[in-house]
């Protein structure tokens, strides 16, 4: 049986000024190395940069609803996982996934790409939501900290990281709604559904070495919240 996974690629990693091409190159090649060894992905992409200078442009001209602000940031989600899509064009099913039900299964393919879908959350929840919905046991969010902190690690230098979490300690670290503007490990929507559905989520970083222990199962640095 193959061994599934999702993770959600944060724009700060693929998209942090601009496209982070070197990175998405050895991204490419540890998938591939992986699928060869029987590993299935779904793969969500964020916003980053592209994301932010959108919104920060309509910003700066007009007041901007929330759910306005949403959508810039899910079209730039939907972008940056086009390209992904590209990237994986021999490997990955050539639809995106950018609505809830759209594809129901890997079916012959073993890579499946995903953006934002609708207002209201990050593409956080696009991830918890896939895993609850394809019966995948936790979601694996790479991108920036690399572990969730009782405090702001770069406001704080004394900031403790917790190696593991439940999700009503975790829910006490962060704000209780969704705003745009927010910027927190795993956004509190996602983090209510994953609670919820029993979804863990493990808060990973940046660093590739460390998805590959991730996805083979072996010691690795982050937060592991459950």
């Amino acid at each position: 049986m193959p061994q599934d996974f999702v993770i959600k690629l944060g724009g700060s990693i693929t998209h942090p000024d601009g496209i982070n091409v070197d990175f998405l190159k050895d991204f490419y090649n540890l998938i591939t190395q992986e699928i060869a060894n029987d590993k299935r992905f779904v793969i969500v992409s964020g916003g980053g940069a592209l994301c932010r200078k959108f919104n920060k442009a309509a910003r700066h001209i007009t007041e901007v609803s929330d759910e306005d602000i949403d959508w810039l940031g899910i079209h730039a989600t939907r972008l940056n996982a086009h390209l992904l899509r590209t990237i994986f064009a021999k490997e990955a099913n050539p639809t995106l996934f950018k609505k809830r039900g759209r594809i129901e299964e890997f079916g012959g393919y073993r890579i499946i790409i995903g953006g934002g879908w609708e207002p209201g959350h990050s593409s956080d929840f696009v991830g918890v939501q896939i895993a609850a919905d394809f019966k995948i046991p936790q979601t694996i969010i790479m991108g920036k900290p690399e572990y969730v902190y009782d405090r702001d690690n770069q406001e704080f230098d004394d900031a403790k990281p917790f190696l593991r979490l439940k999700w009503e300690e975790y829910l006490k670290l962060i704000p209780n709604e969704w705003s745009p503007a927010a910027s927190t490990p795993v956004d509190p929507i996602a983090a209510k559904l994953a609670q919820k559905e029993g979804i863990r989520v493990i808060v990973a970083g940046r660093d590739l070495a460390n998805l590959k222990n991730i996805i083979e199962g072996k010691e690795f640095k982050g937060t592991t919240i459950l």
